[in-house]
């Protein structure tokens, strides 16, 4: 068989499939196997990891002129993978390079960009990407022709749809291309490469497919050249019955219908697009999802056939980001026309509808920001012109929960126990699909993750591996680990295990400190060139050999009550007052008086102080909280700004501030706020610290602006954290521009978190049908982070740290309450009454939270000395 004769088979392979010289080996190494299974293969790639991202923060920041120090890194970026793959940077990536720059100049001219600019600045990375990866696969001596995909794929005309959705999210024709057909069997080169995410439009102006859209790329060519098969390889196997970042539980569901699979990736699974599946499903050809680093995994095949037809939920999905639109009026019960009148209003502003509900006088819908190109402004006219025929209110941040399966509605009873996970919680729009395939609930944001954990602990704990399901997570990526995983390898704790075991066995439940990390921590942050001073939250953990480590590093100490605030002068009594920061909220008249009496910092966040207790602060210094407007943080009891939270002051009550501080004669030399805690994006304090400068413009004798803490801490093994040189880079600008100010943070949890442990023996082993319960013998009253937050903290068993992990277990305590988990689906070595298990990540908010609830005492504490000071 010729190479023309071929059929062809399209393979598309993500950001991090294409992002180091492995992976390409990978790419390579895949495609001559389908060439020697007599396919012919198309190989379709999108931009490198987080290149799309920065791309897209280049375009916000363009019209200001300020794109110049990430168009650096993307070049440096590209720089650095043309020398690992072998490949002439200027030659294959810096005319692409070249003309990025031009077209952001010229954007910053202009002072704005426009969706056709737009789009013409995103397709780069993927440019950028496959020039480079033909030019290495061309050095290896392998035969391949590189193809701009904006010559191959041409997007439909749609009549009246707003320039956004036009470059931003065309539409292309899955009907099969004999004219493609004839262009690309004529290609003499046995491998074909081509780009994800970018096609033309009629008049040959660059389209985007939306994000995301490589997977559709990749659809489209496989549909229009009546591909064998179409294979998505990313850095997972497959399809999994939860996202298994979230839920290490999850089982790989091997096979699905192409109906199955549109649910469970249109209801929030990000590893498959939901719009790649139609075009494959029109002409029958099979999906296969493949994971690039593990190519020999087995994966999720996509098909006409189903695994499993009997009635059941085969997984929990969640979408996050979503806005929910309320419409209300009496007026359209038993009246013709309204619906009608409210949708041709989101037809005319160019917005899919995701999910609808309605009564009599109300109709709810929400909008995914996946399908739709929306902004504030976009909601704005959206909200005015519905306003025109009923009461509406936006609800911009919520999230979707769904239960996708199979006859979902025949199965209500017996799935009615999971759904109990939503007993109190604010549910905004349930949906229950047409084609019976999903229940779906729209719920606040920060409820999401939990709920899915609860219900995916529910539906599929006792479910074992068949033809649909087959290994978790955990069981894929740990079963095969030979005693302690490569990734724990090099940790603190791991390091000195034998001497945690010990300590552990002879005293209990003990919260370790390790020093070292203490110090390193410290360095890091004090390293900070934009910064001035550092002050630590003690309330994360007051710990006297902690916050002694702290001070020597020199860290100032930041208190929020009378007591911390006596904890540590009792402490350090020759402690220089302006290394001590106090910031209470709602605290009584005495605290004021007392922190004023040291001659510590003191921060006010309302106007009562001033308007009742005006005496104290006459002649004082002060710092001001305002509150930024919105909060950030993985959680909402975590959250610190917005009108929901109790913290700052609003902005329409600056005015009324700065007059009563003229009366009393306080002088405000300082501002502060605080968004709210685990902020993985370093553009976040610069936001806040410009707020700040603008707010400042009210107060001559402001020289302090305090941009808050909340500096994420990874939370999972590997994970990366804050990119704390980004989050420097970005407040040296702030610093540049407004030289006066002098920046101040408050780290907490980014200075100790990664720095304690939890240690605690374990007491029982328990199974219950398929399910392993391990119980430690502290539980939520030492740490109730994961009953509270949801949070993640990762489990060693560190007497068993060198055996294999072949056991899914909750690792549970000995309270009494449902909640009392403090992991659920962890894989770890069979484990025996008595061993010791060790809680990472655990040195913030753990003892300063604990309790003794149960009548149970709360763990104790010790650090532990540098190892070089021991030696």
């Amino acid at each position: 068989m010729t190479t023309s004769e071929r059929p062809w088979v399209v393979l598309k392979f993500g950001g991090t499939s294409v992002s180091s010289l492995e992976r390409w080996e990978t790419i390579a190494a895949e495609a001559q196997a389908r060439l020697s299974e007599g396919l012919r293969p198309l190989i379709v790639c999108s931009a490198l990891s987080q290149v799309s991202n920065q791309l897209e923060a280049m375009i916000s920041l363009a019209p200001a002129g300020e794109h110049g120090d990430l168009y650096d890194e993307v070049c440096q970026r590209h720089r650095d993978h043309a020398a690992a793959l072998g490949v002439c940077y200027e030659t294959h990536a810096a005319p692409i390079l070249d003309e990025l720059h031009r077209l952001l100049t010229g954007a910053s001219l202009t002072r704005e960009v426009s969706p056709r600019l737009h789009a013409r600045i995103m397709a780069s990375g993927e440019l950028l990407a496959t020039r480079l990866g033909a030019a290495w696969m061309a050095r290896r001596g392998l035969s391949v022709a590189w193809h701009d995909a904006r010559a191959l794929l041409r997007a439909q005309r749609e009549a009246g749809v707003r320039p956004e959705r036009h470059f931003l999210a065309a539409q292309v024709s899955a009907e099969a291309n004999p004219a493609l057909q004839g262009i690309l069997r004529d290609e003499g080169a046995e491998l074909l490469l081509t780009q994800g995410f970018i096609a033309s439009d009629h008049e040959g102006e660059t389209v985007l497919l939306g994000r995301g859209g490589s997977d559709t790329s990749a659809a489209y060519f496989a549909a229009q050249l009546q591909a064998h098969r179409c294979e998505i390889w990313t850095d997972v196997p497959g399809m999994y019955t939860a996202n298994p970042r979230d839920v290490p539980g999850a089982k790989l569901l091997r096979a699905l219908s192409y109906a199955e699979a549109q649910e469970i990736a249109s209801t929030g699974a990000k590893v498959l697009h939901p719009r790649c599946i139609a075009p494959l499903q029109r002409h029958a050809i099979p999906l296969h999802i493949r994971c690039t680093p593990q190519p020999e995994l087995e994966g999720t095949i996509i098909s006409r056939e189903v695994a499993s037809d009997h009635p059941q939920v085969k997984a929990v999905s969640s979408r996050s980001g979503l806005v929910l639109v309320s419409m209300e009026t009496s007026g359209m019960w038993q009246q013709v026309g309204f619906l009608g009148e409210a949708f041709a209003i989101y037809k005319r502003l160019g917005l899919s509808v995701d999910a609808v509900s309605s009564s009599e006088t109300n109709v709810s819908v929400t909008l995914d920001p996946a399908a739709n190109a929306l902004n504030p402004e976009l909601l704005r006219q959206l909200e005015g012109e519905l306003r025109a025929i009923c009461n509406v209110e936006v609800i911009p941040s919520c999230a979707s929960v769904s239960l996708v399966g199979h006859k979902i509605r025949s199965i209500l009873p017996q799935i009615a126990p999971a759904l109990e996970a939503f007993e109190e919680k604010r549910i905004h729009l349930v949906t229950q699909a047409a084609n019976d395939l999903n229940l779906t609930f729209v719920v606040d944001t920060e409820e999401a993750l939990r709920l899915v954990k609860r219900l995916h602990a529910s539906l599929f704990e006792t479910a074992g591996r068949d033809a649909l399901f087959g290994p978790s997570w955990g069981e894929t990526f740990q079963d095969h680990a030979e005693g302690a995983s490569v990734e724990t390898a090099g940790l603190w704790w791991m390091e000195r295990a034998d001497a945690l075991v010990a300590l552990a066995s002879a005293q209990g439940p003990t919260y370790v400190y390790d020093e070292e990390s203490l110090r390193q921590a410290a360095g890091e942050v004090l390293g900070l060139r934009a910064v001035e001073r550092v002050f630590y939250s003690i309330k994360a953990n007051a710990h006297e050999g902690v916050l002694r480590t702290l001070l020597d590093a020199g860290v100032g100490f930041e208190c929020v009550s009378e007591g911390e605030l006596r904890w540590v002068l009792s402490l350090f009594p020759d402690l220089p007052r302006d290394r001590i920061l106090f910031t209470p909220n709602f605290a009584p008249r005495g605290e004021y008086a007392f922190a004023l009496s040291c001659g510590v910092h003191v921060t006010v966040d309302n106007l009562h102080p001033l308007e009742h207790w005006g005496d104290l602060f006459a002649g004082k210094e002060i710092l001001l909280r305002l509150d930024p407007g919105r909060g950030r943080g993985h959680h909402k009891h975590v959250r610190t700004a917005g009108a929901e939270s109790k913290f700052g002051l609003s902005q329409d009550q600056v005015d009324r501030f700065r007059l009563l501080s003229e009366r009393v004669g306080a002088r405000v030399v300082g501002l502060h706020a605080h968004s709210g805690s685990g902020i993985h994006t370093p553009e976040v304090w610069r936001e806040v610290a410009l707020f700040l400068v603008r707010a400042a413009d009210q107060f001559p004798d402001v020289r302090v602006l305090d941009i808050g803490g909340g500096l994420a801490v990874p939370e999972r093994i590997g994970q990366p954290g804050l990119d704390l040189p980004a989050f420097d880079a970005l407040l040296q600008t702030v610093r540049e521009a407004h030289p006066r100010y002098a920046l101040w943070v408050e780290p907490g949890r980014f200075l100790v978190a990664q720095a304690g442990a939890l240690l605690a023996r374990v007491t029982q082993v328990k199974h219950k049908g398929e399910v392993h319960y391990i119980g430690i013998e502290t539980g939520m009253n030492s740490l109730i982070r994961p009953a509270l937050y949801g949070a993640y903290h990762p489990i060693e068993n560190l007497t068993k740290r060198h055996l294999a992990k072949t056991v899914q277990a909750h690792v549970v305590g000995p309270i009494c309450e449902s909640g009392d988990t403090l992991g659920h689906a962890r894989m770890l070595p069979p484990t025996d009454e008595g061993d010791v298990l060790l809680i990472g990540t655990t040195g913030a908010y753990g003892h300063t939270m604990s309790s003794f609830y149960n009548r149970r005492e709360a763990a104790r504490e010790t650090l532990l000395p540098s190892r070089t000071s021991q030696g």
